[in-house]
């Protein structure tokens, strides 16, 4: 006797071609990508002058040196990482940069910031990996530490900067009836470089398979210490062209600068769609999540309200973001 062959059932919300409305509302850059859309909708409606390229190109500047250092927030939380100290490195830079260059040039003055910025994200990376301490110990007190040497290096004064070099990325320039800056220029091409070498890199797959489970990929031939002492590395090179991009911004070394950059890029990442437990996200959410904060606190402004308020909002939306991550979790563990 023959037997009739089983038809399989089609998925629900899928279709002939495989499409499916849940797994692309699982997907982490639809949900980052639909709220930077409804927040340039809503602000749009709020002020006339919010749909500008004067205003867009404003959003763009002041996204520039928390968009850099969010990239370097990105690959340590896709190791299952957290950085608490990566803005303030990033300040320590600047104000090596004003004191270095003021007594031996731009170039050395560049130098000795990448120096002491790699140093300080190797020496997290150290910690982490060789001593093997939860990296947001290691990092709140890298963060503590190095405010105060801060502080102490700059005998808490602020260093004006006039060299061309230090504040070129600030250079404005035209594309076409556009305005924007090298610094803009710069924070993309970061961007690129970096989520090149996620995808398409050998090291990138390791990043990745770090952080979604270390013990596999140990035991697949990863290196893992290695693969996670070199993200807090680059993270370091990261903060130091994020040092020179925040003097192009604004020309003064000032200890005190960036006091909210830590969390700031937390909340570019996470509104991303980089998961905090590591493993999933990329540099694309990040930029997108970047535009979101962004956009939200140029909007308020226009729309006149307060900045306790707007981070207020900005605070919602973290666990907004991260309660949703979760929820994803879940679902997928399933």
């Amino acid at each position: 006797m023959s037997s009739t062959p089983t038809q399989a059932t089609p998925v629900s919300g899928a279709g002939a071609s495989g499409f499916s409305w849940s797994r692309m509302l699982q997907a982490p850059l639809f949900g980052s990508s639909i709220a930077l859309v409804v927040a340039l909708i809503v602000f749009s409606l709020l002020s006339p002058r919010f749909l500008t390229l004067g205003n867009f190109s404003l959003i763009l500047q002041q996204s520039v040196v928390i968009g850099i250092l969010a990239v370097a927030q990105t690959l340590i939380i896709l190791t299952a990482g957290i950085d608490l100290s990566i803005g303030s490195i990033a300040v320590l830079g600047t104000v090596v940069l004003a004191i270095g260059s003021g007594s031996s040039g731009a170039v050395i003055g560049l130098l000795l910031a990448l120096i002491v910025c790699v140093a300080l994200g190797s020496l997290n990376g150290a910690l982490v990996t060789l001593l093997r301490l939860p990296p947001f110990i290691v990092t709140l007190g890298s963060f503590t530490a190095i405010v105060a040497a801060t502080r102490l290096v700059a005998g808490s004064q602020t260093f004006t900067v006039t060299d061309p070099i230090l504040v070129f990325l600030g250079t404005t320039f035209r594309i076409g009836a556009f305005v924007t800056t090298y610094g803009v220029v710069t924070m993309l091409l970061v961007y690129l470089v970096v989520g090149y070498a996620l995808t398409q890199t050998a090291w990138g797959k390791h990043v990745y398979a770090v952080g979604g489970n270390a013990v596999a990929a140990r035991l697949s031939g990863v290196k893992t210490n290695r693969t996670i002492f070199s993200v807090y590395v680059v993270a370091g090179v990261i903060a130091m062209i994020a040092a020179w991009a925040a003097l192009g911004r604004i020309p003064n070394a000032d200890p005190n600068a960036f006091q909210n950059a830590n969390l700031e890029t937390i909340t570019a990442v996470v509104i991303g769609g980089t998961s905090l437990f590591g493993g999933r996200g990329g540099v694309l959410g990040t930029l997108i999540g970047t535009l979101i904060v962004g956009v939200l606190r140029n909007g308020l402004t226009l729309a006149g309200v307060d900045n306790l308020y707007q981070n207020i909002a900005t605070g919602v939306l973290v666990i907004v973001a991260v309660t949703i991550d979760q929820f994803m979790r879940r679902r997928t563990a399933r």
